[in-house]
C-alpha cells in the first residue's frame, strides 16, 4: 500500500470518527444529565447519580399531557397528510411535463414557506370563519406543509412503476379501484410506510407553526419551549431518552422481522 493510499484511508477513518461524535455526542450527553443529582441538565459537575428525574417525570402530568396532545396531533395530521399526498403525487405523476412543472412548484411551495408564516396565515384565515387556536388548526396547519413531504416521497415511489402493469390489467376487465388495491398500493406500500413515519415525525417536533395556532393546547415542544423560559429539569432528558430507546428497539425489531422474512422468502 502507497503512503497516499495510507494517509487517504487515515482520513476517511478520522472523518467517519469525527461525523459519528458529532452526531452521536449530544445525545450521549443528554441521556447522561439524565443521571446527574444537579436540577439542571448537565453533566458538570456531577453531583451524584440519581434515578429521581424518571420519577419526576412519572408524577409530572403537565408534561404527559402535552406528549398526548403531540400524539393526537400526529395522529389527525398523517390522517389527512397520508391520502391527500398520495392523490396528488398520483395527479402529478399523470400530467403533461410542462403543466407538472407549474403543478409541482405549486404543490411544493409549503415547504419553502417560513413556518411562521403557514401559522400566523392559518389563524388569520380561520379566525375569519370563527375558529380559534387549538387542536383544529393545529393539524390544519401542520398538515398544510406536511402533505409535501408525502407527496414527494410517493412521487418518488411512483417514477420506477412500470404503467403496462395497470394497462395489463385494465385490459383483463379489472376496474381502476381493483388495479389501485391489487397493483398500485402493494408497490406504494413502503413509501406510505415511510411518509407515514416522517408526517408523525415532523408533526411532533414542529413548533413555528404549532405556536401561533395552540391556542390553549400545548404541544410537546411548545412545553419544553417554555420549561426553558420557566426553568428546564432533567426530566425532559428522561422523556428524550426514553424515546430514543423506544425508537431505537422499533428499528432493532423492524430490522430483525426484515432479515427474517428475507430468510424465510430465500428459502421457499
Amino acid at each position: 500500500m502507497s503512503a497516499a493510499d495510507r494517509i487517504s484511508r487515515a482520513l476517511f477513518g478520522f472523518y467517519l470518527v469525527a461525523f459519528f461524535v458529532y452526531l452521536f455526542a449530544p445525545l450521549a450527553i443528554m441521556g447522561a444529565a439524565t443521571f446527574n443529582a444537579s436540577r439542571f441538565p448537565t453533566v458538570t459537575p456531577w453531583q451524584g447519580t440519581t434515578l429521581q428525574w424518571f420519577s419526576e417525570l412519572w408524577s409530572d402530568s403537565a408534561m404527559w399531557q402535552s406528549v398526548w396532545t403531540s400524539i393526537v396531533v400526529a395522529f389527525f395530521v398523517v390522517l389527512i397528510a397520508l391520502p391527500v399526498g398520495t392523490a396528488a403525487a398520483l395527479m402529478l405523476t399523470s400530467l403533461h411535463a410542462r403543466a407538472r412543472g407549474f403543478l409541482y412548484a405549486v404543490m411544493v411551495s409549503p415547504l419553502l414557506t417560513p413556518g411562521v408564516v403557514i401559522g400566523i396565515a392559518t389563524l388569520v384565515l380561520w379566525r375569519q370563519l370563527g375558529v380559534g387556536g387549538g387542536l383544529f388548526l393545529i393539524v390544519v396547519a401542520q398538515a398544510s406543509f406536511i402533505i409535501c413531504y408525502v407527496m414527494l416521497m410517493v412521487a418518488a415511489r411512483l417514477q420506477r412503476f412500470d404503467r403496462t402493469q395497470e394497462e395489463a390489467a385494465l385490459g383483463l376487465g379489472a376496474s381502476k379501484f381493483m388495479v389501485f388495491r391489487r397493483i398500485l398500493l402493494p408497490f406504494l406500500k413502503p413509501a406510505l410506510i415511510a411518509a407515514a413515519f416522517l408526517a408523525v415525525l415532523q408533526s411532533v417536533e414542529n413548533y413555528n407553526t404549532t405556536l401561533f395556532v395552540r391556542g390553549f393546547d400545548t404541544p410537546l415542544t411548545v412545553f419544553i419551549a417554555t420549561k426553558v423560559r420557566t426553568g428546564l429539569t432533567p426530566a425532559v432528558n428522561a422523556l428524550a431518552l426514553i424515546m430514543i430507546a423506544i425508537t431505537v428497539l422499533g428499528a432493532v425489531a423492524y430490522e430483525i422481522a426484515r432479515r427474517r422474512q428475507a430468510r424465510a422468502g430465500k428459502a421457499a
